[in-house]
């Protein structure tokens, strides 16, 4: 029957994977066309494979993807030497970090949009229109935002790169809000903040015809939000949106699955200073989950079908050197498998949030699922 998987020259073995060693993670796969192996001449650095199945792969450059826009080359090696910068990490007092702000003046420049502040349920807020007016078709129906930032921070700048966009070219009006975060408040403040919003949009709105999303945290704070309107029996919406993110936790830094190994290094190019469970001890969760069960559906939806299958029409977007790809892909995955109606959309080559630079043909493709999304699915 042939020699097993194991025992097979490491120049077989053509998948690219991350490897995380002593304390720095390093991009591992192999050369594309490595030389052939023979008796007198032994691989000097083989993939070696653990009998529990762990991977100990040697290490390789890692080029942009063939795939991505010229644009888009471009972006992702800007945004990987940014991320080398230590005030990458930091979040000033107007919540716009510095690699940020020319996508903030793009975004600006491109979408006209009539912006104002308010307040909804006590939940500080701001409203965005198109100033050619909301879409007929739309005047009926609203999109609520939900911003990232790693339940931490990074409103307004998060908010308004999520909100322009969508607002302008869906023709929608699109209210995003300043929900309670770390260091301040715990889970699950964030979630009956948004179910106070939502219940104010209620007044406005049929169910049907509010939709609601976000990314990174934001898109996790989505599936939290579903949870939280089932406990609360409050009608589902339309149609949500999770982005850069999934509905899973585990106990350490990142969120299971793969993606944890083999995307850290070559998305973002600044992995944390301890490798992550099993190989090391990992870095102490998000502040605002820091006491949570990684179990309960209402921080982690993914693990009730039951749950999933009351979810309404559910849209994904991440990439494939996101750290959340793994948790994006297996939510997906739950979510088929409860039944209910659920759409992904990867894009290989970049990174966690890479549609905040509107600039690049790949965000105005990620914009126009958002929007078509929301316009077959609202209203039905």
């Amino acid at each position: 029957m042939g020699e097993s998987f194991a025992k097979r020259p490491a120049h077989s073995l053509w998948s690219r994977l991350v490897a995380v060693t002593g304390a720095s993670v390093v991009a591992l796969a192999l050369p594309a066309a490595a030389p052939a192996q023979t008796a007198d001449k032994p691989d000097s650095n083989p993939v070696k494979i653990d009998a529990d199945g762990t991977v100990h792969v040697p290490a390789m450059s890692v080029p942009v993807s063939s795939f991505l826009t010229d644009e888009a080359k471009a972006y992702l090696a800007e945004h990987l030497h940014d991320m080398q910068d230590r005030e990458s990490k930091t979040l000033p007092e107007n919540g716009v970090p510095f690699f940020m702000k020319p996508y903030m003046a793009s975004a600006k420049a491109m979408f006209p949009l009539v912006r104002q502040e308010t307040t909804i349920a006590g939940v500080p807020a701001i409203t965005y229109t198109p100033t050619q007016g909301v879409k007929p078709q739309n005047q009926k129906r609203v999109l609520l935002n939900l911003h990232g930032g790693g339940f931490g921070g990074c409103y307004p700048g998060c908010a308004e790169l999520e909100s322009m966009p969508i607002a302008s070219l869906g023709g929608y009006k699109v209210i995003t809000i300043d929900y309670r975060q770390a260091p301040q408040y715990r889970f699950p403040a964030a979630s009956e903040d948004v179910a106070s919003v939502y219940r104010e949009l209620l007044k406005s709105y049929k169910p049907a015809d509010i939709g609601i999303y976000g990314c990174s945290a934001g898109g996790m704070l989505v599936g939290m939000a579903m949870a939280w309107f089932d406990k609360e029996k409050l009608p589902m919406p339309g149609a949500i949106g999770i982005f850069c993110a999934g509905m899973t936790l585990e106990k350490g830094p990142g969120f299971g699955g793969d993606a944890h190994y083999t995307t850290a290094a070559i998305g973002e190019a600044n992995p944390p200073a301890e490798p992550p469970p099993p190989l090391g001890k990992g870095l102490p969760p998000l502040q605002y989950l820091e006491k949570v069960d990684i179990k309960d559906p209402l921080a982690a939806p993914a693990n009730s079908l039951e749950l999933l299958a009351k979810f309404p029409p559910t849209l994904f977007i991440t990439g494939t050197r996101a750290f959340e790809l793994s948790s994006a892909v297996y939510s997906h995955g739950q979510m088929v498998k409860a039944g209910a109606d659920a759409d992904l959309h990867v894009w290989d080559g970049l990174f966690h949030g890479f549609f905040y630079n509107p600039a690049i043909p790949e965000s105005q493709d990620a914009y126009k699922v958002i929007v078509n999304f929301f316009d077959k699915k609202l209203g039905k």
